[in-house]
């Protein structure tokens, strides 16, 4: 089976500390700098499995770093430099401890909520008679809590601001800089014959400057639907074609596995993990219009570990 990067144990001059999230591996460089190396493991259900994907970390790491240059004029980002093909290293912040969730299309969370009968996610109002992927008159914008442990859980702005999670000034800039982004994300994604259906924003300060963090408008934190064909399949009450990782989740429900207790995940072969790692290859050509080069897997880790150590110097 081709290499992946599922693990990383460096240690960097002034690292302070290191977090392994789910897909994710994040060093603390002297409280000033983040090393995020994004890796090859992939989640679903809130479970990651026992496979990495090769090349899916490089797919994250250098679409995000696209949409971070393309937005940069809307609102200061973290990232200073992609020193490696799965790494951005970038500024420290203290992040906001909401994540903005933005939706221009009734679909996954809201259309769930909406066919249980609610008309209003996060405070905000739905109309009725929408069906399932419809598009919303206007953008919704539907924050939730940023959870150390478990599910974010949706919030209004009414509650945020009343519990101090975000000042109401601060609050008005992060809506705004949402709604920017979003539009310049759906802007870039019709030029590639795409519609940003919905996606998720994440902020936080340094020096009292509010700056955009983490990862923008990838597969695994946006929901994509092909503008071609959009409009019939709805009048016909079809699925919709999407972009994004929702084909690992289906496999999975296939095969008796919902990351509910007691269920096996199934075995991910060698020609199931070739088959995901093409996807994902072909998400980013379609994200961003350019050919993806494979990087070098032949020692990931220790390629990975030359670079940082060469821009850390």
């Amino acid at each position: 089976m081709t290499k992946a990067l599922t693990r990383t144990d460096f240690n960097f001059p002034k690292q302070k500390s290191v977090y392994h999230g789910k897909v994710r591996d994040v060093y603390n460089i002297d409280d000033e700098y983040l090393v995020m190396i994004v890796s090859d493991r992939i989640s679903a259900f809130d479970v990651v499995l026992p496979e990495g994907i090769p090349f899916k970390g490089q797919v994250l790491n250098q679409i995000a770093s696209k949409f971070l240059d393309a937005t940069s004029d809307i609102v200061p980002n973290w990232k200073i430099a992609t020193p490696d093909p799965n790494v951005t290293v970038g500024h420290c912040c203290e992040p906001f401890k909401v994540e903005m969730v933005i939706r221009g299309y009734l679909t996954g969370h809201a259309w769930r909520e909406y066919r249980d009968g609610k008309r209003s996610i996060c405070g905000v109002p739905m109309p009725d008679g929408m069906i399932e992927n419809q598009k919303f008159d206007q953008p919704l914008l539907t924050p939730t809590t940023k959870a150390d442990q478990g599910h974010d859980e949706d919030i209004s702005r009414e509650e945020i601001i009343a519990q101090g999670l975000v000042s109401k000034e601060e609050y008005e800039m992060l809506e705004d800089y949402t709604r920017k982004l979003f539009q310049r994300g759906t802007e870039m994604a019709a030029e590639k014959g795409l519609i940003l259906v919905d996606t998720k924003y994440e902020f936080g300060k340094k020096d009292g400057k509010i700056y955009l963090i983490d990862e923008i408008h990838t597969p695994d934190s946006s929901r994509y639907f092909y503008s071609e064909g959009y409009e019939e399949r709805q009048e016909k009450g079809e699925k919709q074609k999407q972009l994004s990782k929702e084909f690992v989740r289906q496999w999975l429900i296939e095969n008796g596995f919902q990351g509910k207790e007691g269920q096996q995940i199934p075995e991910m072969n060698e020609e199931f993990v070739g088959s995901v790692s093409d996807r994902y290859i072909e998400l980013f050509e379609n994200i961003t219009g350019d050919s993806f080069e494979k990087s070098d897997l032949s020692d990931i880790n220790k390629r990975i570990e030359a670079n940082i150590l060469s821009w850390i110097k």
